[in-house]
């Protein structure tokens, strides 16, 4: 989904902290930071990370440094949006708050603009320290999405997820919906349960699945402060885009990736197919009564 060249961005909506401490590794600050990580990232697992050759130990070394990417600040239009990963996440997250801000209330709901922040190696969160291992997260404690955008090169070129711009939104809009989530109560749900196929860790991440296709379904209305549009009409093939993201980060893909065996005792987030289903139910239906994924009856089949 390309984004309308003349649609004007908010440079001052997202934190950019890039330029702080790249290249330095650092641990991810202790069992409760990564049990929380893990619960909110989208469907990375660090130690599979690292048996992928992912992860921080795989780039820049320790005590080096490295040219700072272009500023945020630089990202204006829809234009630029189309020709960088950063801005396209601040398009994406601009594009966001379009939709929810305007879908929620007409069910009583207020909703706050999550905090959102692009990082580069390590970042430090209400959450405790966290590295780019753990792909992009939400930390509920300072109601912030972090991302680095390193992850994308590895979403296309280690996880097989095509070089699609849908394929990246689905990221932004699946942690957004993480926010959703702690507005309206359901995010405490990944608490319960451990982890399995039917665990609620899974549960919420399929729901935030399903929160990001509701968002895919309306993107084209979404409009800028001008009342210009954000996004193009998008084409099946970035539909495709989206579905190989959500199949990319599935929890049997990275175990057998990593391990070569799948395990769903083991899942936090997710099958692939999973993954896919509850993105197109929250695309197809648009309606948020039709996520309700923490009582779902059957995971495999959406709406069942």
């Amino acid at each position: 989904m390309s984004f309308n060249d003349d649609a004007r961005l908010d440079s001052g909506r997202i934190k950019d902290s890039r330029g702080r401490g790249r290249g330095t590794k650092i641990a991810a600050g202790g069992g409760g930071i990564i049990v929380l990580l893990i619960a909110a990232v989208l469907g990375i697992n660090p130690d599979l990370l690292a048996q992928l050759g992912l992860g921080p130990d795989a780039g820049t070394e320790q005590g080096t440094t490295t040219n700072g990417p272009a500023a945020i600040s630089e990202c204006k239009t829809g234009a630029d949006a189309n020709a960088r990963a950063d801005c396209r996440i601040l398009a994406t997250t601009e594009s966001l708050d379009s939709f929810w801000l305007d879908y929620l209330p007409k069910y009583d709901v207020q909703v706050q603009r999550p905090g959102v922040e692009v990082f580069a190696g390590q970042v430090g969160t209400a959450c405790g320290q966290a590295t780019s291992a753990v792909g992009p997260f939400y930390c509920p404690a300072d109601r912030t999405a972090y991302f680095d955008t390193g992850f994308f090169a590895d979403l296309h070129g280690s996880y097989g997820a095509d070089g699609g711009p849908l394929a990246e939104e689905y990221v932004v809009a699946h942690e957004y919906g993480h926010h959703i989530q702690n507005t309206i109560g359901t995010l405490a749900a990944s608490r319960q349960g451990g982890t399995g196929a039917t665990s609620g860790s899974v549960r919420v991440e399929l729901q935030a699945d399903c929160l990001a296709g509701m968002w895919a379904g309306h993107a084209v209305h979404t409009k800028d402060s001008n009342g210009t549009t954000f996004m193009e009409p998008f084409s099946k093939a970035d539909l495709r885009s989206a579905l190989s993201a959500a199949a990319a980060v599935g929890d049997d893909r990275i175990q057998q990736a990593a391990t070569g065996e799948v395990n769903p005792e083991g899942w936090t987030h997710g099958s692939s197919a999973q993954r896919q289903a509850w993105f197109l139910q929250g695309y197809s239906a648009g309606d948020i009564n039709q996520c309700n994924t923490l009582s779902a009856a059957n995971l495999d089949k959406p709406g069942s």
